[in-house]
This record gives C-alpha cells, structure tokens and sequence, in this order.
C-alpha cells in the first residue's frame, strides 16, 4: 500500500501474484494488453503492453484520475501483470496528480512503491509527457 504525498492510499500490485487474504479492492486500474475480464470488482482497463505504454494517454489519465478520486474513501489499487513497470507508471501519473514535481515522480515512486518501478526510457518518459496534460 502506498501513501500518496495528499495522504490518498492507493495498492500497487500484480495480477499474476497471488491475492491471498488481501482485501479487493472497491475500483481498480488495470493497464494490461488484454483486458483481464471480471475480476469482481469495478475497474477500468486501459490496454498497455507489457515494457509498453499506454495505447491512449487521455485513457489512461482519465482512469488514474478517478483512481485518485476514488481512493479519497474507497480501497483502489493500479495492476498489471508483473506490478513493476506498467504499474509504476500508473504510480508516478497518481504521484504528480498527489503533488509531486514530474521530475520526482519516478524517483518517488521507487522510493515509495518499489525500487524497480517504471522499467524503461519509454515508460520514463511517457510519465512526464502525460504530466504535461494534467
């Protein structure tokens, strides 16, 4: 669970991990290059490919922005599979949308969420061309 610099909570994690006896959450964002159909639980889908972007950025906003204004008083989490990169992406975008500088916000992410978050130049910089539009 990662405590976003506004105090909002949000679960980082990956769908090819075992849930075990975690909580589900009431919304998630899923950035996943099928969608990963009913979980249970409401979510948005936004189609990522693995080590990828998103296929839409305003998409992808659009989820992490209700992800961050749900999870005010909901239990919300962002996946993908592995919960590294594509997830870290979502933390990052979730970050700068909390407060933190575009330039921190992968920096903040692997300090706060994983040290191996966010896996490469693309994904890098997608996160701080999508910071542009919010």
């Amino acid at each position: 669970m990662v405590e976003l610099p506004d105090g909002r909570r949000i679960r980082g994690t990956g769908l090819g991990h075992p849930r075990g006896d975690i909580d589900a959450p009431d919304f998630a964002v899923y950035l996943l290059e099928r969608d990963p159909g009913d979980q249970g639980w409401e979510y948005r889908w936004v189609r990522c490919p693995d080590f990828g972007i998103p296929a839409s950025t305003s998409d992808a906003l659009s989820a992490l922005h209700e992800a961050h204004e749900r999870a005010r008083d909901e239990r919300v989490e962002v996946a993908c599979l592995g919960g590294v990169g594509r997830t870290g992406m979502g933390m990052s975008v979730l970050a700068v949308i909390a407060g933190i500088s575009p330039e921190e916000a992968v920096a903040w992410t692997r300090e706060h969420y994983r040290p191996d978050a966010v896996e490469t130049p693309e994904q890098e910089r997608w996160i701080r061309d999508a910071a542009t539009l919010l």
